[in-house]
């Protein structure tokens, strides 16, 4: 989701590497899950997001669409985020406790929060991200610096790392080929197929995500000639 403001207005002026450390510990959040309610269709969920939901709690995308989460457009481009409900908007899978009942599946934007990702393209035409600290989103007081890397929490960082780039980069490209699309049908027939591609179709439990994410985004483009 891309965000029409500035880094100075959101953060603390610093771009972070996953070797840094960064001022975002809250002592495990100590009871408090503001994160976890009025956070609207922010949470958006990529392929991995939903491989780790789909795997980890038995569940299938259609049966998560029944109440954990919903589909909406970003940037022009149909895709999945946790589903906010009742008076308070909270998050489907809080507990009543006031936990996260999936904290080993959490999305990547719950494991970064409130860091956020800072995409950058060098000269050479190479695109990367680095990370950026929310000043104004966590409410906790007093908290405690943490290395990038532990907060993130993600094994194979570094494959992630080039997941959520590839990813990323994917997106703008199919946001670019749909603002020139003139037929509605069209635009609605990618958008559903990739979907079912990336989302929708099950992945298998004992293969390495990556690997099967790989092959999808080179069918995907492929189809939508973005090579």
């Amino acid at each position: 989701m891309k965000r029409k403001v500035s880094l100075d207005e959101i953060s603390d002026g610093r771009l972070y590497t996953r070797n840094d450390m960064v001022r975002a510990g809250c002592g495990d959040c100590r009871g408090c899950s503001a994160c976890c309610s009025g956070m609207g269709n922010s949470v958006i969920l990529d392929p991995l997001d939903m491989f780790r939901l789909t795997v980890g709690t038995g569940n299938t995308f259609e049966t998560l669409m029944a109440d954990k989460i919903e589909l909406n457009v970003v940037d022009g481009v149909i895709l999945p985020n946790l589903k906010m409900s009742g008076q308070t908007e909270t998050c489907g899978f809080l507990s009543r406790e006031g936990r996260c009942s999936i904290h080993p599946q959490r999305p990547g934007i719950c494991r970064l929060f409130p860091l956020g990702r800072y995409y950058e393209t060098s000269g050479e035409g190479q695109r990367s991200f680095r990370y950026f600290l929310q000043i104004h989103e966590c409410p906790a007081p007093n908290k405690t610096k943490v290395k990038v890397e532990k907060w993130v929490d993600t094994p194979e960082l570094n494959r992630y790392e080039q997941f959520i780039c590839a990813w990323h980069c994917f997106l703008e490209d199919v946001e670019a080929r749909l603002a020139v699309e003139e037929d509605d049908t069209s635009v609605k027939n990618i958008n559903l197929f990739l979907l079912k591609l990336f989302y929708i179709r099950p992945y298998e439990a004992d293969v390495s995500f990556y690997s099967q994410f790989e092959t999808r985004l080179a069918q995907a483009k492929e189809v939508l000639d973005l090579e």
